[in-house]
């Protein structure tokens, strides 16, 4: 893969996970009726500039009572798996850094390693509602990314490979969406959780935690929680996409700009539900995920198998 490829899309994973934050903000001041950010620039569109360098000047302080090697390192995890997630993210059928043949394998791979953030976090803290937040955010993790997984297996089945490229290219007769309605749902509840989106933020939860798990970081250490958090969302966003509704396919525009135009309507889905859900109790949510999702999970690959092999056989 040529390295301006690589540089490219660096570049813009980052500027759209910026831009998502003053995207979240406007949307949220439309859709509940209010004010949202209207002084920095037009449209309050540098507000997140202001934000930037404000974080950029602000003390990145350790607490003394931290384990400071983990402590410093848990932010970088989050926003390093996350990245390297997108490499295997077909914006285009020229814009993929990497065409793995296990691409899908190496997606969920990436988002589980990401735990691994939050649980150093919230333990290296040594602060009991930071430990408190990591643990519930470990519990919520671990269980939604069995049912993200076992969401795309009909997928698989369809397409006849693990490979991200060849599940777009698959959809060139019918989006998977159509058939996988069931999968794709519980993809994009699995989605949520992963990100700790509305209803699914109960490792942050200020009403109960303080903050969670980044409850005593700052500066630049609470930016890049804060910056993971919004390029989890273009991520989840992209997949569900190139999984379920065809990727970059479409007629008559660009490949890419319909990747994008796809990608934005799943990131103001996102904002929305954020704008309009309230937040569940910690035993409902794994009661929902274990006594429904799952069962639904299991039910869709049995009848994928079953209606796969008739038509095949």
């Amino acid at each position: 893969m040529q390295l301006w490829v690589v540089i490219v899309i660096l570049v813009a994973v980052l500027s759209i996970a910026a831009g998502s934050i003053i995207l979240e903000r406007r949307l949220l001041a439309l859709w509940q009726d209010r004010y949202g950010p209207n002084r920095a620039g037009p449209f309050g569109v540098l507000q997140i500039v202001a934000d930037m360098v404000k974080i950029f000047f602000k003390e990145n302080w350790v607490p003394p009572f931290a384990d400071k090697v983990a402590f410093v390192i848990a932010p970088a995890i989050i926003v390093t798996t996350i990245l390297l997630s997108f490499a295997i993210v077909p914006f285009s059928p020229l814009f993929v850094v990497s065409r793995l043949n296990v691409g899908l394998l190496f997606f969920l791979g990436m988002t589980s390693l990401g735990v691994y953030s939050i649980i150093l976090g919230g333990w290296s803290a040594n602060s009991k509602y930071a430990l408190l937040g990591s643990i519930r955010s470990m519990v919520q993790m671990l269980s939604y990314e069995v049912f993200m997984g076992l969401s795309v297996v009909g997928v698989v089945m369809l397409a006849g490979s693990f490979s991200v490229v060849d599940i777009v290219n698959a959809q060139r007769k019918i989006w998977f969406v159509i058939p996988q309605i069931i999968g794709f749902i519980n993809f994009f509840i699995g989605g949520l959780a992963v990100t700790h989106r509305i209803p699914f933020d109960l490792p942050e939860a200020e009403n109960e935690l303080v903050a969670g798990y980044h409850t005593e970081y700052s500066g630049l250490s609470f930016g890049m929680f804060y910056v993971g958090e919004y390029l989890g969302v273009f991520l989840i966003s992209s997949m569900t996409v190139t999984l379920f509704f065809g990727g970059w396919l479409g007629p008559l525009l660009p490949p890419l700009l319909w990747f994008l135009i796809k990608t934005f309507v799943f990131i103001c889905l996102f904002i929305l539900i954020r704008g309009s859900l309230g937040r569940p109790r910690y035993d409902q949510l794994l009661a929902f995920g274990w006594k429904l999702v799952l069962p639904l999970s299991l039910a869709n690959i049995v009848v994928t198998a079953i209606i796969y092999m008739a038509v095949k056989g």
